[in-house]
């Protein structure tokens, strides 16, 4: 399209104004705008998109968005992108596994596709969800922009009723997975950087009134449900048909809270009881399958259901050799089902949000899961943009997942240096964690003064759970440093090794030594020598269940690749630390049911 056309307005603005990005950057798409999905019937607005990838952010300063569905021979003009036609990708996908071309592409990308609905009876609503788009996603129907989300794992929602006409509609999504100091997380990281829709797309139809949200979990010796309903509706009827529950709860502008005396059989790992629960307000309708029990700190114990609990676990990320971030039903399964060969109880969902069947699966199969925003190193601290993004990520995950008895952890960042400035920052995401959750452990990944060999984050005061990602035998040398590092800091709160472990390639790597299957072996036999212990050590994670693409290792033996997984990226051929971890959590499975 010509810089001079009507869409446009004009060459000036078009090319040289370097502002272009912030009409588009409400980022009113965010917590507030959710709606609850569980036991809804959706349609499905997967399949093949139109896509152009945009490393000049060409289509926001030319408002391709605007321009409508023509004939190519037709038109009067060039145009650089035709939105309407061209080339296709499948939603959802990353694009670095489509094209060789798009692999180390970062910045933005159209993806468009027509979208054809009935005409909308009287007091019905329609809202479009979207599971995960990395990073920036502006949405824009019938070429005008509605918002756009921050947040590269997190669901989002928009209201399309007033959006969508009866007929064929044009529903156009600008994702854009620039890494910059202010988003979250930052430029610098340690897993690839991923672009695309790669979680669902699907438009919901409801009645007039809809129901937002709904938190139930155990108070005490009862069930506490808050709901949070929009549209006219004066009460919410709640109802667990196994307990013989059946309550209406008082609505207050849309809010109502109910305690209700029960007694659930509690859920665990041994046992991963669940209870099937509606609510309805105001025509409207949503179910979930959901579990109950508490998890809390008592002293330096983690404790479920009133009983000490270790946490026998592993790291993992949510990434696949062929499909990039694009996970699966299977793909999920597979991961718990070797969690499970290997003996956990415990998962670190690692570095940000995975897909939400991975809670909902770990409830089913009786695992608890840490689950995590990227505050990811040295994010820009001192930026209240940044934080403004963090808390809207957290709260989303948090929204998200609180139904879920799987989830005992949140983790509000990993590795950070200990300012003052990031100190008041990781204060508010806890604050957030606790207004949001108050049923639930915090925590994070806090650093260690090794010149000290101490415990001194100042963070560990305001969390429940000290995650410590120490190296021995791979990054640092003397193993005996975990054991001082304990007597100096004498926490007063539960600490869990929320990483550690060595590379080992499978396929090129040397007979001994570093990168060596051996090595990776041996330093898993000092670990668990080492921890076994150190009573302050309340549970681990080591890094990482499978090898995982990062763009940042690329010696002989990585080649793109983090090999310190216990399994290779093929997620099918073990190495044989696999089974010295699986002999030790099954001696500590026994140990602790004795």
């Amino acid at each position: 399209m010509l810089e001079r056309s009507d869409i446009a307005e004009n060459a000036l603005q078009a090319l040289h104004d370097e502002d272009y990005d912030r009409p588009f950057n409400t980022q009113s798409l965010n917590a507030e705008t959710l709606i609850f999905t569980g036991g809804r019937s959706g349609r499905s607005l997967g399949g093949d998109w139109n896509f152009c990838v945009d490393l000049l952010d060409t289509g926001l300063r030319q408002k391709w968005f605007a321009m409508t569905p023509a004939d190519p021979g037709d038109r009067i003009e060039p145009w650089d992108y035709d939105p309407h036609t061209g080339e296709t990708v499948p939603v959802p996908s990353c694009w670095q596994m489509l094209k060789e071309k798009w692999y180390f592409f970062e910045g933005s990308a159209w993806y468009s596709r027509p979208v054809t609905v009935d005409p909308l009876s009287e007091g019905r609503r329609r809202f479009l969800r979207i599971g995960a788009a990395q990073y920036d996603c502006k949405v824009f129907v019938n070429g005008r922009f509605l918002g756009n989300h921050y947040g590269g794992s997190t669901p989002f929602c928009l209201e399309l009723t007033q959006a969508l006409v009866p007929g064929e509609n044009w529903l156009m999504l600008c994702v854009n997975n620039s890494r910059t100091r202010d988003r979250v997380p930052m430029r610098n990281t340690d897993w690839f950087n991923y672009g695309g829709i790669y979680r669902e797309v699907t438009l919901y139809e409801t009645p007039a009134t809809v129901i937002r949200d709904l938190f139930v979990r155990l108070d005490g010796g009862a069930i506490r449900v808050s709901v949070q309903a929009d549209g006219p509706a004066d009460t919410a009827r709640f109802e667990i048909p196994e307990l013989g529950v059946a309550t209406d709860i008082p609505l207050t502008e849309g809010r109502g809270e109910a305690r209700i005396e029960a007694a659930p059989a509690l859920w665990s790992p041994e046992s991963p009881r669940l209870y099937d629960v509606t609510c309805t307000a105001g025509g409207d309708s949503v179910q979930d399958r959901v579990g109950f029990r508490s998890i809390a700190r008592r002293g330096t114990e983690i404790v479920l259901n009133g009983r000490p609990l270790f946490l026998r676990g592993i790291s993992v990320h949510e990434d696949d050799a062929g499909d990039g971030k694009l996970t699966s039903e299977e793909d999920i399964r597979r991961r718990f089902a070797h969690a499970k060969e290997l003996g956990c109880n415990f998962l670190r969902l690692a570095h940000y949000p995975h897909h939400e069947r991975a809670a909902e699966i770990a409830d089913e199969m009786g695992f608890l899961l840490w689950e995590e925003i990227p505050v990811y190193w040295a994010v820009d601290f001192e930026n209240p943009a940044t934080l403004r993004d963090a808390t809207n990520q957290l709260t989303e995950l948090i929204r998200r997942d609180r139904n879920r008895a799987s989830v005992a952890i949140w983790s509000i960042g990993n590795e950070n240096p200990d300012t003052d400035a990031r100190l008041a920052f990781m204060r508010s995401l806890a604050e957030t964690c606790r207004a949001e959750d108050p049923t639930r452990l915090v925590a994070a990944a806090c650093l260690v003064n090794h010149r000290k060999l101490k415990i001194e984050d100042r963070l560990a005061a305001h969390i429940d759970v000290i995650g410590i990602n120490e190296y021995y035998g791979w990054y640092d040398e003397n193993f005996d440093e975990l054991g001082v590092i304990g007597e100096n800091s004498a926490p007063d709160r539960p600490v869990v090794i929320s990483e550690t472990g060595a590379d080992g390639d499978h396929e090129a790597g040397p007979e001994t030594g570093l990168f060596s299957l051996a090595y990776q072996a041996e330093v898993y036999r000092k670990q668990i020598a080492t921890l076994r212990a150190l009573d302050y050590v309340k549970g681990m994670s080591p890094w990482i269940l499978y090898d995982f693409r990062v763009e940042r290792r690329q010696n002989v033996f990585q080649r793109g690749w983090n090999r310190k997984g216990l399994i290779a990226a093929d997620k099918q051929t073990k190495k044989p630390a696999f089974d010295i971890l699986a002999a030790y959590y099954a001696e500590r499975a026994e140990e602790d049911t004795a």
